[in-house]
């Protein structure tokens, strides 16, 4: 079991909802959420002109690869109604994989750590909640 962080984040349709319905697929998947942030309201990072976003952090423990959680929060954001848009544009719901254990993967479509960890402060924010120091 390796202990992964994710990013939830959504600004379309009932956003509270959209969280608790990701953090419910993620459980159904596999993911055993052991601690959550608070949920912040933010703004938009990188194209500013859409609705405020809701965003928090999970701390899950993780039986498999961060390939495969990766690809589950891809499903999870598909099943919650995500569609192909414009880059940093709107979404029903984001799954970031941010951290996966001490892991460090460089890959054309997984960066581990996340690369835009250091870029956004309601990250940083919510992993020193949950006792994460290193990035």
């Amino acid at each position: 079991m390796t202990v992964a962080y994710l990013g939830l984040g959504t600004n379309l349709g009932s956003r509270a909802r959209n969280l608790s319905a990701a953090r419910r697929r993620l459980r159904q998947k596999g993911a055993r959420i052991l601690r959550q942030s608070h949920v912040i309201e933010t703004e938009p990072w990188g194209d500013t002109d859409q609705p405020r976003f809701l965003n928090q952090v999970l701390e899950v423990e993780w039986p498999g690869t961060a390939r495969q959680l990766f690809a589950v929060g891809k499903a999870v954001e598909r099943e919650g109604g995500r569609r192909p848009t414009r880059r940093w544009g709107p979404r029903v719901i984001d799954v970031d994989l941010l951290l996966f254990g001490h892991e460090r993967i460089s890959d054309r479509d997984l960066e581990v750590p996340h690369p835009g960890i250091e870029q956004r402060p309601f990250v940083l924010e919510s992993l020193r909640e949950l006792g994460v120091t290193r990035t």
